[in-house]
């Protein structure tokens, strides 16, 4: 291939993803890597069901609805901030240092790709691929830190038996 059309296709590349960044944010980004791996976990876990011969549309129609239920939780949680916002950057007597735009969807969503993570590294499991036993630790590690961040937002305390 040519030199100049090497180059060509990489500057393409860059400007495109550079264009994206610049009007999605890092929040867009997020939202991005949650429904890639959303659509990843569906395709894996659904070859790791055709390879043990338990393909069943019954069970792939119900990981759809938990996949819609994720995204229901997730606009619960994109109101929940724009609500939050309204109150806080509209209310004479509350001054922040700054402006509010987004906490608790950030949260929700880390949580739901740590999940999605830990299940996509299971499904890669059953399909034979030899998983470091690290990884999964590593992607329980980092949710079970989102969840106490979770928690600590919400001002409660994950280790309280009371709650639970």
């Amino acid at each position: 291939m040519n030199e100049h059309i090497v180059i060509g296709i990489k500057a393409t590349i860059t400007a495109a993803c550079a264009a994206l960044s610049a009007w999605l944010g890092w929040f867009g980004w997020l939202v991005i890597a949650w429904a890639a791996c959303m659509v990843v976990d569906y395709i894996t876990g659904s070859a790791a069901a055709c390879r043990a011969g338990e393909w069943s549309s019954a069970v792939a129609r119900d990981g759809i609805w938990h996949k819609t239920g994720a995204i229901v939780a997730v606009v619960a949680a994109v109101l929940t901030d724009w609500m939050i916002g309204l109150v806080v950057n509209n209310i004479p007597a509350v001054i922040l240092p700054w402006d509010y735009t987004v906490l608790l969807c950030p949260v929700v969503l880390a949580w739901y790709i740590l999940t999605e993570l830990g299940s996509i590294v299971e499904n890669a499991g059953k399909l034979g691929a030899p998983v470091p036993a690290f990884l999964a630790r590593i992607i329980a590690a980092c949710k079970g830190s989102v969840d106490a961040a979770g928690d600590k937002l919400a001002g409660g305390d994950s280790d309280n038996k009371e709650d639970q």
